[in-house]
């Protein structure tokens, strides 16, 4: 695994080397290339005036911003240059809160962070006890490329991850779904049945199927290609049956009894950390913590 950035976290006159590793698996996603398909030639990046519909080149090209219909406000690529903040190669700890302070639609990309030398080993380890011991995450400001990212710091089994949020002014709110205004009344025979049923089904993440299936079947679909086999049919899509909410959850009571929850295949497992990391990082902070 390569390092992406090099710096310091630091909070106050604290401050420990570490370097930045993506947690991400890239390769594990397929990606396809646009081809012609007389001849299977690459298919290139058309840059097309959608008002004029020349070809241009790079050097006619600027950037606008639409503030009105048809308006732009046009902004050089020079100008865009000067627009500079401070960079100081620091991950800033403003302060720690308490995981359920941050709203999980805020969380972003993760990143692992490691020690950068045998100097920072043992003041990482610090850190990371210090938040585990605390439950606290640390809350902080850095520049990874040009843009400052407001970040999330917490430990996850032997180390530290350092998640990117979004911004307060990036998350629209959950107000603004249509028809949540509206509060029906519940019935509480329906109320005690979901809740026995969310009781019987209640698991650990490492025995969720957390396999990606389509991703799976994607792939048996471009080997049976390389190898010149014929394409197996895949399963067609289920049809869910429509029942009152009454009937289905009786149905779901009676067949969750008969039926113990499906454990996940051994290679999924190996992966569940890093599908904590990616999916509630703050839920894992705190089984670790526990």
């Amino acid at each position: 695994m390569r390092s992406i950035w090099k710096g310091h976290i630091r909070f106050l006159l604290v401050a420990i080397p570490i370097r930045v590793y993506n947690a991400i698996e890239a390769s594990e996603k397929i990606q396809f290339n646009q081809l012609h398909r007389d001849d299977f030639g690459p298919i290139g990046y058309d840059k097309r005036c959608k008002k004029c519909g020349q070809i241009v080149t790079n050097d006619q090209i600027t950037k606008g911003y639409q503030y009105e219909p048809d308006r732009f406000a046009l902004i050089e690529p020079e100008e865009i240059a000067k627009v500079k903040i401070k960079t100081t190669k620091a991950i800033d700890i403003i302060g720690f809160v308490d995981s359920s302070e941050i709203p999980t639609t805020f969380f972003d990309s993760p990143y692992y962070l490691g020690p950068d030398g045998a100097v920072a080993e043992k003041p990482y380890a610090l850190l990371r006890q210090v938040l585990k011991d605390t439950g606290k995450i640390g809350l902080a400001k850095v520049v990874l490329r040009d843009r400052e990212d407001l970040v999330a710091v917490f430990p996850l089994e032997n180390g530290i991850v350092l998640q990117k949020l979004r911004y307060p002014a990036e998350i629209r709110k959950v107000e603004e779904v249509p028809d949540l205004e509206k509060e029906p009344k519940l019935d509480k025979k329906e109320l005690m049945l979901a809740t026995s049923l969310v009781e019987q089904m209640v698991t650990s993440f490492a025995d969720v199927d957390t396999v990606d299936h389509y991703h799976e079947a994607l792939r048996k679909l471009i080997d049976q290609k390389i190898k010149g086999k014929k394409v197996t049919e895949f399963e067609k899509v289920e049809e869910i049956p429509r029942l009152d909410i009454m009937t289905a959850l009786k149905k779901s009571l009676q067949a969750s009894s008969r039926k113990p929850m499906v454990k996940a295949a051994p290679a999924a497992k190996k992966k569940a950390a890093l599908t904590l990391v990616k999916a509630k990082p703050a839920a894992a902070r705190k089984r670790k913590v526990g």
